[in-house]
């Protein structure tokens, strides 16, 4: 799956990029026809410990599911993002299951 990882106002490093990548690959496993995803990083500039944003665009076939999340650290936000994503994907193929 191509996954787009777009850092507003900030450089991301290498190891993020990759871990953000293996997650959504992951994804696949649950829905098969995912054509590509967008995840978008930002610092809130709050002085809140929870400060980063972590929003996950996915495109499937006649549909798109927007999750956000914000924790800590981004990993643990991707994290959350994509076991959201895993139940609306799952839902979704029972959903186009029924109809068949």
């Amino acid at each position: 799956m191509k996954v787009n990882v777009h850092a507003v106002n900030f450089t991301v490093d290498r190891k993020l990029v990759d871990f953000i990548q293996e997650r959504m690959d992951k994804l696949e496993k649950y829905y098969d026809k995912i054509v590509s995803s967008d995840v978008f990083l930002k610092v809130d500039n709050t002085s809140d410990k929870e400060n980063k944003i972590v929003e996950v665009k996915i495109h499937v076939p006649g549909d798109d599911f927007m999750v956000k999340k914000q924790c800590k650290t981004f990993e643990e936000a991707v994290e959350l993002s994509a076991e959201s994503l895993e139940r609306l994907l799952v839902k979704r193929k029972e959903k186009i299951r029924a109809h068949i």
